[in-house]
């Protein structure tokens, strides 16, 4: 019998033993993270103490106007309130986690009634019992209890510990996601603002063409009236008139949907934007510092997002892993119990306890729990995918911003001067017009040609400080 016993233990220990069998997770390696660039441009060096992602927006902005839409956005964005909702659920997930480290431990009272058959070993021996001399076991038998009930798994392989640090670091990810969200909702309001500026100031030119076109237009009827114009030069000029008009329609449709745009920005019913329209086009763009890339790491919120979003998945996978490892599970109750109420308080008689350990791990059909290892698996290597995606577009965007800044400062310059040479022309073909010297198509063209320019002298400001400001945004500046 020694012998048999000693057998039945060496193949539980085995079973054990082949039960703690588990899969190796995949090994990453961080190639992207690893060989970062050490400037955005080979052939300048970057200030490394010197990085406008660290400035706060306030002192980045100092339109009042602009600071003032900003304000309200961070207080009733919508998009804002849901991110905050989702850093409410994470840090839920981690009480859940950490409440799986202490035992469970529940208060209960049950009542039951039984009848166990008279010819059956329960029964009989039901029916052969004396609670108290001459009094036998009632039948039905009630039962009636009351106690504490404690369950505990113990923690021997820190699953439960990793599976709360999985919690903690995807709780982590979403204060990140957080910060990103501020950057990216302080550049959209920004980046709105100037765009309605640059409407409001393509407007005024729009007007100032229509109110040239019309003085125009009364040139053309006088010089018909004298022969020294054709019907077709006054029908081109109205023809120029009522396009321009249009324009002023389309630009005021505009400016409204602009306005709205920033009013939903601002978790708001459409309302006016206070604003200044005329300081807009000597308005002079911020200077950026970009520091160096690696400082990325540290500055943009979605990069430091995506990187505790792949701490969680490794951890998850640990915690996957360990599913093939035992479990020890230890209960307790401890209260009273009797077939009768009254008999509750008669103690010790009455106290009933039990304590059970059990250690015990999956041994076959393991499908389902290698599948969620599989599954975290997958998952870990994905978010390293997500991570090195998330550093390479951030560099891309520094260095396709900086070329973009450079170039939008000449292209404006350059409009610049073709803006003021155009006017000046202008004011030549109408001397000539007036005098008959010059064709009414010459007048016309240069016009169109002076009012083209004009208006994208406007979006090219206005690109030049968006440009600016989703720079800023790129380097990780605008939460803080």
């Amino acid at each position: 019998m020694k012998i048999y016993n000693k057998y039945i233990a060496a193949i539980a220990v085995s079973l054990v033993l082949a039960s703690c069998k588990a899969p190796m997770a995949t090994v990453i390696q961080d190639d992207v993270k690893n060989n970062i660039p050490e400037n955005f441009n080979q052939n300048e060096q970057q200030d490394v103490n010197n990085n406008s992602g660290t400035t706060p927006w306030r002192q980045f902005f100092t339109d009042p106007n602009l600071v003032s839409l900003i304000e309200t956005s961070l207080k009733n964005n919508q998009e804002l309130m849901i991110t905050l909702q989702e850093i409410e659920i994470a840090k839920s997930g981690v009480v859940a986690k950490k409440g799986k480290l202490t035992p469970t431990v529940r208060a209960g009272l049950g009542a039951g009634l039984k009848k166990a058959g008279r010819y059956t070993s329960e029964g009989a021996g039901d029916a052969s019992t004396e609670i108290e001399p001459g009094k036998e076991m009632p039948d039905p038998l009630g039962n009636f209890e009351g106690g504490l009930m404690a369950n505990w798994e113990i923690d021997i392989w820190k699953k439960l510990r990793t599976e709360k640090d999985a919690a903690v670091a995807h709780y982590l990810s979403t204060v990140e996601g957080k910060n990103f969200v501020l950057s990216n909702l302080i550049e959209e309001v920004a980046d709105n603002y100037y765009e309605l500026l640059a409407l409001d100031n393509q407007m005024d030119i729009i007007q100032q063409y229509i109110k040239l076109q019309t003085r125009a237009l009364e040139i053309a009827k006088i010089q018909k009236q004298a022969a020294a114009a054709t019907e077709l030069a006054v029908k081109k000029f109205e023809a120029e008139l009522a396009k321009s008009k249009a324009t002023e329609y389309t630009i005021r449709q505009q400016i409204t949907e602009k306005e709205n745009q920033i009013n939903a920005l601002c978790g708001r019913y459409p309302q006016p934007i206070v604003r200044t329209k005329e300081s807009f086009m000597s308005t002079i763009p911020q200077t950026v510092y970009t520091g160096i890339p690696s400082q990325l790491l540290a500055n943009r919120p979605d990069i430091k997002q995506a990187e505790l979003e792949l701490k969680a998945a490794k951890l998850d996978v640990e915690a996957a892993r360990k599913e093939f490892y035992p479990t020890l599970e230890i209960s307790a109750t401890l209260g009273l119990e009797a077939f009768k109420p009254s008999y509750l308080v008669k103690m010790p008689e009455s106290i009933a306890y039990n304590l059970v350990g059990e250690l015990a791990g999956p041994l076959i059909n393991k499908s389902a729990i290698k599948a969620n290892f599989q599954t975290a698996d997958a998952k870990q290597i994905q978010a390293l995918y997500e991570y090195d995606k998330t550093i390479l577009n951030a560099y891309l965007d520094i260095s396709n911003l900086m070329s973009k800044v450079k170039n939008i400062d000449q292209y404006y310059q350059l409009k610049s001067q073709e803006t003021q040479a155009l006017d000046q022309s202008i004011d030549i073909a109408n001397q000539l017009f007036k005098n008959s010297r010059a064709d009414y198509l010459e007048v016309l063209l240069n016009q169109r040609d002076a009012l083209d320019a004009k208006m994208e002298l406007i979006e090219a400001k206005q690109k030049q400080l968006s440009t600016v400001v989703d720079i800023y945004k790129s380097l990780g500046g605008g939460w803080k």
